[in-house]
């Protein structure tokens, strides 16, 4: 298992084949990668905060609650924090299983804690104003099928 929470940018192909070759016995990897949206074009910038060690703690446990739940062999997960713009990398999930199923799952499954409960708090800035992100009901309601 693998948590990193940092500033820089991060090559999700390298990250990918890196991941991918430190798994044997497996029959399935999944990978997916966030990038910041600009929606509406206004978006200049996105501002994500966190709590060190807070933050690596949190991800490490949900790692580790998907590890319970499904066959893993092994799983990624890198958050950047700081300011981007759009279509940079702001996240990345990976997970490695002797099935897809599990595979698949687990992704979904840390996908969805990270979009909704994992602790950082971005902020948007358009123009001259800057807006906290607030939480979506839709990316709750997804928590309720785990």
């Amino acid at each position: 298992m693998q948590i990193r929470v940092q500033e820089a940018p991060f090559d999700y192909g390298a990250e990918s084949a890196r991941f991918t070759d430190g798994c044997n016995g497996i029959g399935a990897v999944v990978t997916f990668c966030g990038i910041v949206r600009n929606d509406g074009g206004a978006l200049q910038a996105m501002e994500i905060e966190h709590y060190p060690g807070m933050t690596e703690r949190a991800l490490t446990q949900i790692a580790e609650e998907a590890a319970r739940r499904w066959t893993l062999a092994d799983c990624l997960i890198i958050h950047r924090f700081g300011r981007m713009t759009p279509g940079e990398k702001i996240m990345m999930v990976a997970t490695a299983s002797a099935h897809r199923a599990d595979a698949f799952a687990a992704a979904d499954f840390l996908m969805d804690y990270l979009k909704s409960r994992a602790p950082f708090w971005k902020k948007e800035f358009s123009g001259d104003s800057a807006e906290w992100v607030a939480a979506k009901d839709a990316d709750e309601a997804a928590l309720e099928r785990w």
